[in-house]
């Protein structure tokens, strides 16, 4: 008989950052009030679910938002690199505001190739170990659920490749808010449905950092 599994990837909440710095993989950045309150919230909201299953980038925002379910879920989580921010060449540097990364003529020669992007970690390389860390989790929850707390740009680019979709994209035209989860839902190891939600979404407030 055929079992159907579910493996949801949480966006982690909003974070600190009045500086509109491109934080990526810099330790130091936490959630803000705000951001433990969405924690808290999809805590909440998927507490009744069968997730056997808890797993965490080793970024402080991801462990962060990972704290509360692991005290309503009683589960432990763990840490897995694979679920970790794309790597970008703009980290610690300025990207909101009028005198933001994008107003720099000496960053454009990082924009030569979008489709790469030549700027950061390599699409092709995310999805691998994106996919690796959800097929591993689908296999430890088989017949229950699994929740992967990581960060927008892996989440959407899984996403577009599992839709089987162009990689490269408008990173505003993300649907991966704050705290959102993408759901995706297995019969046996067959991808059967990909579902998305924001059980925070009346917490969500302003323009955050692209891909942060």
């Amino acid at each position: 008989m055929t079992k159907t599994t579910v493996v949801h990837l949480l966006r982690h909440g909003e974070v600190h950052n009045p500086e509109g710095v491109l934080y990526g993989r810099l330790p130091g950045y936490h959630l803000s009030e705000n951001g433990r309150l969405m924690a808290e919230t999809v805590a909440k909201a998927v507490g009744g679910r069968d997730i056997v299953v808890l797993r965490s980038s080793p970024m402080e925002r991801a462990q962060e938002t990972a704290a509360p379910l692991a005290a309503v879920l009683a589960a432990e989580v763990v840490l897995d690199e694979r679920l970790i921010e794309a790597a970008n060449v703009f980290e610690g540097l300025r990207v909101a505001g009028g005198n933001g990364v994008f107003r720099d003529v000496r960053a454009y020669r990082h924009f030569v190739n979008p489709f790469r992007p030549s700027w950061g970690e390599p699409y092709g390389d995310v999805v691998l170990r994106m996919k690796a860390a959800i097929d591993d989790a689908r296999e430890a929850a088989r017949g229950h659920e699994a929740l992967l707390v990581s960060h927008q740009l892996p989440i959407w680019i899984i996403r577009l490749a599992a839709e089987r979709r162009r990689l490269w994209h408008d990173p505003r035209r993300r649907q991966c808010s704050l705290a959102s989860l993408t759901s995706f839902t297995f019969e046996g190891d067959r991808l059967a449905s990909i579902g998305y939600s924001e059980p925070a979404g009346g917490l969500l407030r302003g323009n955050p950092v692209p891909g942060a």
